[in-house]
């Protein structure tokens, strides 16, 4: 692999220098045109070979990709992977480990459950905490809720902030659950009061998801208030942590409250800067995970897990699955506790500079001061149709990338600051350019 190796990052080099920027300009369709020109026939009758094929295929993707690691791509919760981190992948992608039955992954399914008990233990003090490695927030919120159906039945009612991610009502449609209940956010997170009305009027089973960092605006909401009203009401509460979840590890960004929640959701592809996927479902207990036990001959035959062999079905609705947990348990390894601890700091500190910037500029608006590292801000005299043009146009031109969304009734840019390698000069010159692009 080593020659392949030299080919895939002189291709990403070259395909770097040719974007110049942290989007390819054009457009979808000059892009399209781009990608069509340079790939030909995709299936050739006779290759090329691996190290022409890596060269232009890694070429064309790095020209044409939305580079996370470029400080002006600031739009998603889209990180810039760790080089530990992707190394660590290719490894895993080279032994091609599945964590469905032991003997296809003997290393990687013990250091699955030595990692997903380290991480499950930092947000649960209790005898056996414990952890699934999941896809992603959608899915463990989806196997959040499967949890919860299977311990109250199928008449439960889920209820939600209206800026929880949009997984959550999904999964209660997927699972067949009742429609899920949005609760009104005015402040953009849950209000107890709203919650303790709508807890008393709520028959039957009810669980409770709140959101420690919404996609839109990077709010938490009020977790200790929640789970004391959760307690109150007999009303199991699930904690959609996947943005927020790893402020756990940094002493300046505790979050109280995580650890009240029958289920939490965190992912490591925001904030722990892995390759996606990265993504966990904790739990304050392994038994609570024994519903998604599940028994195939081939896999995981009684007489081999009498005899010792690990049964690792019901660690997943998956069965074929990739060995995330090793990059993981790779990064927590090299960095640890305040080499994380660090990135997660510096990379909140940029938010709040630059929310201070923006809020003593006179050309912009900002929303309010950032809770994590989203920040929310407008040109001051552009209407709703302007910004958006504004924004379009930046994509267009491969300039920067920014995100969307609405709040207190009107459109505003989005930065989501994922990058702890961000410079404040990086900033000065985002603000430069939408200063410059909102004066043409």
């Amino acid at each position: 692999m080593r020659p392949l190796l030299d080919t895939v990052l002189d291709a990403l080099r070259t395909g770097a220098a040719e974007r110049r920027g942290p989007l390819p300009a054009g457009g979808p369709d000059a892009v399209t045109a781009h990608v069509r020109t340079t790939l030909g026939t995709v299936l050739p009758d006779h290759g090329t070979g691996d190290h022409e094929a890596l060269r232009t295929l890694v070429h064309a993707l790095a020209a044409g990709a939305a580079d996370p690691a470029d400080p002006l791509c600031a739009a998603h919760l889209h990180c810039p992977p760790l080089a530990v981190a992707t190394a660590a992948d290719l490894a895993a992608g080279a032994l091609n480990p599945s964590l469905d039955s032991w003997d296809q992954a003997p290393a990687a399914s013990a250091i699955e459950a030595l990692l997903t008990r380290t991480l499950a233990a930092e947000f649960y003090d209790t005898p056996h905490p414990d952890a699934l490695v999941t896809t992603g927030g959608t899915e463990a919120n989806q196997l959040a809720l499967l949890l919860a159906r299977e311990r109250h039945g199928p008449r439960l009612t889920v209820l939600h902030g209206a800026g929880a991610h949009h997984s959550v009502p999904r999964a209660a449609w997927l699972l067949g659950l009742p429609p899920a209940t949005e609760l009104p956010t005015p402040a953009g997170v849950l209000d107890p009061a709203r919650l303790a009305e709508a807890l008393a009027t709520t028959p039957g089973p009810t669980l409770v998801t709140a959101t420690a960092g919404t996609t839109d605006a990077g709010l938490i909401d009020p977790l200790p208030a929640i789970a004391d009203l959760c307690d109150h009401h007999g009303a199991d509460l699930h904690i959609d942590a996947a943005y927020g979840g790893l402020l756990a590890l940094s002493p300046r960004h505790r979050l109280a409250g995580l650890g009240r929640a029958h289920s939490l959701t965190v992912d490591l592809h925001k904030l722990g800067w892995q390759p996606v996927a990265a993504g966990l479902l904790a739990v304050p207990d392994t038994a609570f995970l024994a519903p998604l036990a599940h028994q195939a001959d081939y896999l995981n035959a009684t007489d081999d897990t009498e005899a010792g062999l690990p049964d690792l079905l019901g660690r997943s609705l998956r069965t074929t699955r990739r060995p995330d947990a090793f990059k993981i348990a790779t990064t927590l390894r090299s960095l640890g506790r305040d080499g994380l601890a660090h990135l997660i700091d510096r990379t909140c500190e940029l938010a709040q500079h630059l929310a201070q910037r923006l809020d003593a500029h006179p050309g912009f608006e900002l929303h309010a001061p950032p809770t994590i590292s989203t920040v929310l801000f407008r040109p001051t005299h552009a209407t709703d149709d302007e910004l958006a043009t504004l924004r379009r146009a930046l994509l267009h031109q491969g300039r920067a990338v920014l995100g969307r969304t609405h709040a207190d009734g009107r459109l505003w840019l989005k930065a989501t600051l994922l990058n702890p390698h961000t410079t404040a000069g990086d900033l000065d010159t985002l603000i430069a350019l939408l200063e410059g692009s909102t004066h043409r």
